[in-house]
């Protein structure tokens, strides 16, 4: 069946519109951090519920949508999901990850206990869809499943943080037993678990930097200049011309 078309709404904005959004967007971006320490403060519902629905405006493909997020908030499947992550990270450290990948997250001081699983109010399992079942019951395959999936994990992620709510993005692996505890089907994968919540009292961070702009980016083309991206005093800045 051919699909139906709409005329796209797009809101224009000016030149210097575009900038001082994009500039205050980066600055907002620049203080996200991920945090391990939180608080057990109730969130609000309504900021879950809401970043979750920006999420899922996320492009992908085939416009298939191959999400499902789940939201976990009371006690006790909080602690299974803790103990099931844990029995994981401890099979990790002991054995699994190699002495190269083990000495990169030394400085980082991360081990197998996961109290942040327990003490964080909320947490978003999110799922990625490998196929889906029409009303008929046959399969049908989901397209770049992994890519639509960390793009709308991207957006709830700069959503929650802008809305006020601090973030961290916990992979333990293998994750089968998330689909046990929450019921899930055998089509959905388990993409990772987004904890959030308020920040605790003077939770501490480690020091890092990220990569500049001309470390992570290309320029092509010989009217590169011509079309603003001037290079400046910083190399890792731009400005437009």
């Amino acid at each position: 069946m051919k699909a139906k078309f709409e005329r796209l709404y797009f809101d224009e904005k000016s030149p210097e519109q575009m900038i001082h959004i994009s500039r205050t967007f980066y600055r907002d971006m620049q203080k996200r951090r991920s945090v391990r320490d939180f608080s057990n403060r109730p969130v609000p519902a309504e900021v879950i519920i809401q970043a979750i629905k920006s999420a899922g405006t996320a492009p992908s493909g085939a416009n298939l949508q191959p999400w499902h997020f789940a939201v976990v908030a009371d006690r006790e499947t909080k602690r299974k999901i803790r103990e099931g992550a844990e029995q994981e990270e401890k099979k990790f450290y002991s054995n699994r990850a190699t002495d190269e990948w083990l000495e990169v997250l030394k400085p980082l001081g991360t081990d197998e206990h996961k109290p942040f699983l327990e003490m964080a109010p909320c947490l978003i399992v999110i799922f990625l869809k490998k196929y889906f079942l029409d009303k008929k019951g046959k399969q049908h395959k989901t397209y770049y499943a992994a890519e639509s999936v960390g793009i709308a994990t991207g957006m709830l992620i700069t959503a929650l943080h802008l809305s006020g709510l601090a973030t961290l993005t916990h992979t333990p692996s293998p994750m089968g037993f998330l689909n046990d505890i929450l019921k899930r089907p055998v089509n959905e994968k388990p993409f990772l678990i987004l904890v959030t919540g308020y920040p605790a009292e003077k939770t501490r961070v480690p020091v890092i930097s990220k990569q500049p702009l001309d470390q992570i980016t290309s320029f092509s083309g010989r009217n590169a200049e011509r079309e603003g991206f001037v290079s400046v005093s910083d190399p890792g800045t731009i400005r437009y011309k």
